[in-house]
């Protein structure tokens, strides 16, 4: 099988190197069935964020996800989603996040918080290996890139998959429109 690749970046197995990942998207990957078909890059760590990243290894903004977490409160109970847009957009946190979340106000998680809860850097936060009910949604338009690049739970790599598989990540739900 042919790991998804660009021409400025070194794919490896994810499988084979859980080291370079964090501990929480390692666990994740080896229980995922589509892991087989992910790949590992290495990155300078200065290079993490999305738009950085994609100037200096030559990707498409369109082959990039951004995962961002945000939370609301409804009865007292809080909800908490992560979401994966397409880097050239941004989530519809105010308007389609708060409706499926069924709150009245919806805002991004402290990043303290975030990165606290996750076991995740900031600016590697990922779709894969977050905490247990916290909901997933996926932009829709992902699904048709051959590859997205995401977060690896750390800096200083990031994660290469199909994306046809982003909507099978455990409790992945593809959302039409998330980004806008």
């Amino acid at each position: 099988m042919t790991l998804p690749s660009f021409p400025t970046l070194t794919s490896l197995p994810s499988l084979d190197h859980p080291s370079l990942v964090a501990a929480p998207v390692a666990a994740a990957l080896a229980g995922w069935p589509g892991a087989a078909e992910v790949a590992v890059v290495e990155i300078d760590p200065e290079l993490a964020d999305t738009a950085a990243m994609s100037e200096a290894y030559d990707v498409p903004m369109t082959a990039g996800g951004n995962c961002v977490v945000v939370a609301g409160a409804r009865a007292g109970e809080e909800r908490i989603a992560a979401c994966v847009v397409r880097a050239d957009t941004r989530a519809d946190v105010n308007t389609l996040v708060r409706k499926m979340l069924d709150v009245r106000k919806c805002s991004f998680l402290p990043m303290e918080r975030a990165v606290e809860e996750t076991g995740m850097e900031y600016g590697g936060i990922t779709p894969l290996g977050l905490p247990e009910g916290w909901r997933v949604l996926v932009h829709e338009a992902l699904l048709e890139e051959p590859v997205v690049v995401v977060g690896s739970g750390v800096r200083s790599s990031k994660l290469l998959v199909p994306g046809r598989l982003l909507g099978d990540l455990p409790g992945a739900e593809v959302v039409p429109d998330l980004g806008r």
